[in-house]
C-alpha cells in the first residue's frame, strides 16, 4: 500500500512540472465532410521551471470521424518559436544539468502510443536556453524535429 502510494505522488509531481498549452488559434487545411477538417493549431505554453519564457508551437491535427471521435494519429509535424518574455533567472538545478534535457510539455498525438513532446537544454558557453520539439512513439518515432533557441539577455523595459 505504501509503494502505490510513492509511486502515485511521484507520478503526480513529476506531472506537475509540464506545460499545459493554451490554444491561441487554427487554420483549417483539409475540408472534411463528416467530422472536424484537418487543421494545424497554434498553442502557446510558458516554461514550467523558468519564469518569463513562453513557446509557440504548431502542429498538425487530424479531423474527420476518427479525429471527431480522438481515435486518429497526428502527423509528426510540428514548430516551436521559443521567447524571453521578461527576465530570466536559472536555477542552479538548471544551469547543473550540463546536457541533460528537461521534458517541459508533452501533448497527445493518437489515442494511446504517440506524443509530442518539447525538451529543454542549457547551454551554457552561450547562455542560452534550446527547446526542441518532436514525436515519439512507443514502437517508432520520427525524425522530423523543430529547435527554438532563447539568450539569456539582460531585460530593460
Amino acid at each position: 500500500m505504501k509503494y502505490k502510494s510513492l509511486v502515485l505522488s511521484l507520478l503526480l509531481t513529476s506531472a506537475a512540472q509540464i506545460a499545459h498549452a493554451e490554444e491561441i488559434g487554427s487554420v483549417d487545411t483539409v475540408f472534411k465532410m463528416f467530422g472536424p477538417d484537418h487543421k494545424i493549431v497554434v498553442e502557446a505554453f510558458d516554461d514550467p521551471d523558468i519564469n518569463n519564457v513562453t513557446c509557440y508551437i504548431s502542429r498538425a491535427k487530424t479531423g474527420g470521424i476518427k479525429g471527431g471521435l480522438g481515435l486518429a494519429e497526428d502527423t509528426s509535424d510540428a514548430a516551436i518559436s521559443c521567447q524571453q518574455v521578461g527576465p530570466i533567472e536559472l536555477s542552479d538545478k538548471i544551469k547543473d544539468a550540463k546536457g541533460k534535457g528537461s521534458v517541459v510539455f508533452q501533448k497527445r498525438t493518437s489515442l494511446v502510443f504517440k506524443k509530442l513532446q518539447v525538451v529543454r537544454f542549457y547551454d551554457a558557453k552561450r547562455n542560452t536556453l534550446a527547446y526542441l520539439a518532436y514525436s515519439d512513439k512507443v514502437v517508432e518515432g520520427s525524425p522530423k524535429n523543430a529547435l527554438s533557441a532563447v539568450p539569456i539577455m539582460p531585460w530593460s523595459r
